[in-house]
């Protein structure tokens, strides 16, 4: 019924660690670690699916969305990414609807293709390490600038 000591403290200590990555990463980082957390949440609903959880699925899946949404749509600046940045919205758009389609249809290789896509937008990423063009609009709590 109760979580022992260790786990509550494995999890605060999970928790401090997550926010001090934030609060002290560079936009760069931020996003790195919005993909991350992305394919965490993919991989959760996917296993969720897969073992018939629905609330574990329902929450993965809302948590992949809101990012997608929140963390990746939104804070794209459409104006200085010319391009980029449209195919980027372009793409997290498609994401966000093969995402709840799999929700909606119990669709393994739905989210698997958003893995994909999502994973290989995350390494091209990972590989500019903040050199590229500056897409990024400032997002009010999000800290997202460049």
């Amino acid at each position: 019924m109760f979580a022992s000591v260790s786990t509550r403290s494995a999890a605060a200590y999970k928790r401090v660690d997550v926010e001090t990555s934030i609060s002290t990463a560079d936009p760069h980082k931020l996003v790195t670690l919005l993909f991350d957390a992305l394919l965490r949440a993919l991989g959760g609903a996917r296993l969720a699916m897969q073992g018939g959880d629905i609330p574990v699925k329902g929450r993965q899946i809302g948590i992949a969305v809101r990012i997608l949404e929140e963390g990746l749509i939104a804070p794209l600046n459409l104006e200085e990414g010319g391009e980029l940045a449209a195919n980027l919205q372009e793409l997290y758009r498609y994401c966000v609807i093969r995402v709840t389609l799999a929700n909606v249809r119990n669709e393994v290789a739905a989210l698997d293709e958003v893995s994909r896509l999502i994973e290989l937008v995350a390494s091209g990423w990972k590989q500019i390490d903040g050199q590229g063009p500056a897409y990024l609009k400032p997002v009010a709590g999000l800290g997202v600038a460049q």
